[in-house]
């Protein structure tokens, strides 16, 4: 029960047949159930983010973990708020929500509930100050010393109010599971620290569920049992590791030999089945896909015979399509918009330009398992990017490219489309290639490849994008930039070219790129997207945040990697708040194609009269003490569509707290997506808990009401706050 075996998942706990226990599969990922097909390829997280939109992150949960569900898996390996994007060059931001602790809070959560509501364990990861893949796991140098992974140093206020943030949300929505990260916390790894797990997670979270080992990252047996471990994964014997796990039949010789405590091992198996039977997966739970017995990580050979396999299911559904068209298009944020060139009106000749434009030319996977390659960069220089490469990542049934997309819009009023998709033609002056005719539109379009295992060199989009821009805007007055892949893109050198008219950041919006693109480009869908972080101007304006060397990579010291959190609670915006410095487009920002006034803020109750703390006598509760999510004031304001158009947008609102909590100029609290007609308005409310209040005592070792009067600002950006009042606590 505390062990994974080989099967047909990418985790499997073994079935008990004199219990009548068919074992529990366990499937990646944050964004499709990967190890399948006939299943759905749902937009990156990432995407969500870019939404800020809470009813279709639900939504994307439901119906990925229904995917899930029909393909036998009995626990999701995913939502990702770790990392948390501390680092903008971090190689997996993507597969999280945003640098931005309550943004990512509040998407985890609705995500979580939406995952099992469809009946599927919910598995938040990576817990925690999982902030980049160099050195995330032990590796060994020349001399055959092992070097020890990242040890991810922070202090006790950072960790609460940024890095704990967003997890203490998933606990307190539900999650089943939590997964333990690679890296090392404080100098202890993240799978054998009983500060986190045990005391921060189980004991200050109160988190009933279990927590399981990321895929090769425990390193002890009762070591890590009683530092809070549950569940190590994947057991057994890994084909490209060749070692056997600490746990197996290692738990009963400790316990046999009075090491480990009886206890301590049913406290791990109630953990582990209770999700089981609070979702009712005891009862006529779907059959394993027969599918996933072929592309298992462990050779058939090994496989335990008394999994039940079924057929191949096909799992799309074409809601769950229209779910992706939809959300792709709501994660899409409009930057650039000069001479409202947005959005096209029928123009007669296309231009479609650039490597990302493309569907794909390598195959529908970024993963390889071989026993020699792990992680691949996949299927690109050519071929469009709609979402990142490693675990999390999906196997596509089919993709919508751009190209494609487009094609077909333009065919369907009878305009000519006019493509080159190699960078390096474009970047030769290829572009002369095309027939003679003036090009009404150039649309170009760049990428920013990402993946599991390595962390980004650099933030500007690769395979010579500038040069390709520069050669499209040459010859062409209205070019349109689209951005697919990581984030953030920064150094854009052309941003401010007359004849660059729009950017769109697209993110990865999963299978139906192109439609979404097509229905925010043709003015279909108005672009309601928001940045969920920022966009510097220059890449040496953010903290890097990486550790990286030379003499690291040859080091004989074994604890040499070692990466100070020294920035505290100041990543992104709150970074260039603090530095007062100038950006390209600031967290929260994004143009639609109307427009919106915001108005009549009013602030009621009367948090003045709480105690500064929450009543230690009050439970706690999955999420912390119960008291910390009660509402004490509630900010109102009015918006109104002051456009041509309908269209959606964010209100957002920050706190700026006294000088005793010690915390960053401003802070998110509360956002809402709205959407309006042309002339309509709509109030929203945010509803502030004492924990959005709050700051981290570190002496009381306490959530703290300030004393004083906080800062409320209300707006469409972190930079764009036109409202403010203030509420005395």
């Amino acid at each position: 029960m505390v062990t994974g075996t080989p099967g047909p998942c990418v985790g499997n706990i073994a079935p008990i047949e004199r219990l009548n226990f068919s074992g529990l599969c366990l499937h990646d990922g944050p964004l499709a159930i990967r190890q399948a097909i006939y299943a759905s390829v749902f937009p990156a997280e990432l995407s969500v983010a870019a939404s800020w939109d809470r009813a279709l992150s639900h939504q994307r949960g439901l119906y990925m973990a229904r995917e899930f569900r029909g393909k036998g898996a009995h626990v999701a390996l995913g939502p990702v708020v770790g990392p948390l994007g501390r680092s903008p060059f971090g190689g997996r931001n993507w597969e999280g929500f945003s640098p931005d602790a309550y943004l990512s809070g509040e998407l985890v959560a609705q995500t979580v509930e939406g995952i099992q509501a469809a009946g599927v364990q919910a598995t938040t990861k990576h817990y925690i100050l999982n902030e980049q893949e160099t050195q995330r796991n032990p590796s060994v140098n020349a001399n055959g010393t092992t070097i020890e992974a990242i040890s991810s140093n922070v202090d006790d206020k950072t960790m609460h109010e940024t890095y704990l943030w967003p997890f203490a949300n998933a606990v307190h929505a539900g999650t089943a599971s939590i997964m333990c990260s690679y890296n090392r916390l404080n100098g202890s790894y993240g799978c054998q620290n009983s500060k986190t797990l045990n005391g921060l997670l189980k004991d200050e979270l109160g988190f009933q569920g279990y927590v399981m080992s990321d895929w090769l990252g425990t390193h002890a047996g009762v070591a890590s049992i009683e530092a809070g471990l549950d569940l190590d994964m994947p057991g057994g014997i890994f084909f490209f590791a060749g070692s056997p796990s600490y746990f197996g039949g290692n738990v009963t010789l400790a316990v046999n030999n009075g090491s480990l405590s009886s206890g301590r091992i049913d406290d791990m198996v109630l953990r582990i089945m209770t999700p089981y039977y609070f979702l009712n997966q005891d009862k006529d739970y779907p059959p394993i896909d027969g599918y996933t017995s072929k592309i298992g990580f462990f050779p058939a050979a090994n496989y335990v015979d008394n999994f039940t396999l079924g057929p191949i299911v096909d799992v799309r559904q074409q809601a769950h399509t229209k779910l992706i068209r939809d959300l792709g298009a709501a994660g899409t944020v409009l930057l650039k918009n000069f001479n409202s060139s947005l959005p096209l009106r029928k123009p007669k000749n296309i231009g479609v330009f650039g490597n990302d434009a493309a569907d794909f030319t390598q195959g529908q996977y970024s993963l390889a398992i071989s026993s020699d390659t792990v992680l691949a960069d996949g299927n690109y220089d050519i071929g469009t990017l709609a979402v990142g490469g490693g675990s999390g990542t999906g196997r596509f049934t089919y993709v919508v490219s751009p190209l494609d997309a487009i094609k077909a819009r333009a065919q369907s009023y009878g305009a000519l489309t006019q493509y080159i998709t190699s960078n390096d033609f474009i970047a030769g002056g290829g572009i002369a290639a095309l027939a003679p005719v003036p090009l009404d539109v150039c649309l170009v379009f760049l990428k920013s490849w990402a993946s599991e295992g390595a962390d980004r060199t650099t933030l500007v989009a690769e395979w010579n994008s500038t040069v390709v821009v520069e050669k499209v805007t040459a010859v062409c007055p209205n070019t349109i930039v689209v951005l697919h892949g990581a984030a953030p893109n920064v150094l854009l050198p052309w941003a401010n070219n007359p004849n660059v008219t729009a950017i769109l950041a697209a993110h990865m919006p999963g299978q139906e790129t192109g439609n979404s693109l097509v229905d925010i480009l043709w003015g279909d869908v108005d672009p309601s997207g928001r940045l969920p972080y920022t966009i510097a101007k220059n890449e040496t304006d953010y903290a890097k945040n990486l550790v990286n060397s030379t003499a690291l990579l040859e080091t004989t010291d074994p604890n040499a990697w070692q990466a100070d959190f020294v920035e505290g609670n100041l990543i992104d915006y709150k970074e260039f708040d603090a530095k007062n410095s100038s950006v390209a487009y600031e967290f929260g920002f994004g143009l639609s194609y109307t427009t919106f006034n915001i108005s009549n803020i009013q602030i009621t109750g009367a948090p003045a009269n709480a105690s500064r703390r929450p009543n230690p006598s009050a439970p706690t509760l999955p999420g912390g003490n119960v008291e910390l999510w009660e509402t004490l004031a509630t900010v109102s304001v009015t918006v109104t569509n002051t456009g041509s158009v309908a269209g959606s947008t964010v209100p957002q609102l920050y706190l700026t707290f006294p000088a005793e909590a010690d915390a960053p100029t401003r802070s998110l609290r509360g956002f809402d997506k709205v959407a309006l007609n042309s002339g309509a308005s709509g109030t929203v409310q945010f509803p502030l808990m004492r924990r959005d209040l709050s700051y981290w005592n570190v002496v009381t070792q306490d959530w703290t009401l300030p004393v004083g009067n906080i800062e409320v600002s209300v707006g469409f950006s972190s930079r764009d706050l036109p409202l403010t009042g203030n509420l005395a606590v």
